[in-house]
């Protein structure tokens, strides 16, 4: 308080620069995670190669965890950074004078909603961090930005503005990470549930051709090396069929897999997921069933009913 002409008079307390700036803050870390998604999604759904300093970008695009529902994951990302950059955006749109109201009720509730997004982002993000070291053991960089990102958000929008109760808002922020965890959890975990070990189930049923050529690969001495997190190699082998993929000669070159032989997958030199050994020859890629009866020379039937 200081005195002004014999009248008391009370200072206005400042406002610190990150409530004025946070919610511009939130919106450009939300387009950064718009174009990195959207750049993800755009290779995935073309499958072109991704621009990346290192081979885990096309490794970790490639595994079951890249997909949710059939939709990329890049995708869902880019759908959630798009709703924290409208929920940051709305209120600065309330900027004239008889929306003052309006926009002081927009400011309280897209703030809660903003904070819930980022918990809810950050937690997925976290587990899928803990996938990426633990179970792709890949490096990527968009993923680790991605992370990044979420994990800003939550903390722009704690330190944001100032909450009146952050005891309940703590509360609300443990409730909504656990659901999405637990949700994460429940998705995945009974996408990879396989009786033949981790990975996803094959789902085609195998005719008497994809049995007979599956047969004849591993009599003649062919190798399939792949991962069980590999999404072409789970292509590969809905091509066969489950009934015949059990012919195959089948080596698990991921040490997390079931029944691995890592160190036969490194004397190979296998670098690319699957990879086909036929008559001393390597053949990186999903092949068509076409492609390896003739590479293996095979002359039995070739009414194939998954190709």
């Amino acid at each position: 308080m200081i005195e002004r002409g014999g009248s008391p008079m009370v200072r206005r307390r400042s406002t610190p620069w990150i409530h004025r700036w946070s919610r511009w803050l939130i919106g450009g870390v939300a387009l950064a995670g718009m174009m990195v998604t959207a750049y993800l999604t755009i290779t995935k759904i073309t499958n072109a190669e991704v621009a990346c300093p290192t081979s885990g970008c096309d490794v970790v695009l490639n595994s079951p965890w890249a997909t949710v529902f059939g939709l990329p994951l890049s995708l869902i990302g880019f759908v959630a950074y798009t709703g924290m950059l409208s929920l940051a955006a709305l209120p600065l749109l309330l900027n004239q004078p008889q929306q003052k109201e309006l926009r002081r009720t927009a400011e309280n509730t897209t703030w809660l909603l903003l904070f819930l997004g980022a918990t809810a982002m950050a937690s997925f993000s976290s587990y899928l961090m803990y996938i990426l070291f633990t179970e792709i053991k890949a490096t990527c960089p968009y993923c680790i930005a991605s992370a990044i990102f979420s994990l800003t958000f939550l903390i722009l929008t704690i330190l944001g503005r100032e909450w009146s109760d952050r005891g309940q808002l703590f509360f609300n922020g443990v409730i909504v990470a656990v659901i999405t965890l637990v949700g994460v959890f429940g998705i995945y975990n009974s996408r990879m549930a396989n009786p033949d070990g981790p990975g996803i189930p094959i789902v085609n049923t195998s005719g008497a051709a994809e049995v007979a050529l599956a047969r004849h690969l591993t009599q003649v001495g062919a190798v399939m090396y792949g991962a069980y997190w590999c999404s072409h190699c789970h292509a590969q082998k809905e091509l066969f069929g489950k009934q015949a993929v059990r012919e195959l000669n089948y080596v698990e070159c991921d040490p997390n897999g079931a029944n691995p032989q890592v160190e036969r997958c490194r004397a190979k030199g296998i670098q690319a997921y699957p990879t086909w050994e036929i008559n001393d020859q390597l053949y990186s890629g999903t092949r068509s069933l076409s492609e390896l009866s003739r590479l293996s020379n095979y002359k039995g039937p070739m009414n194939f009913k998954n190709e």
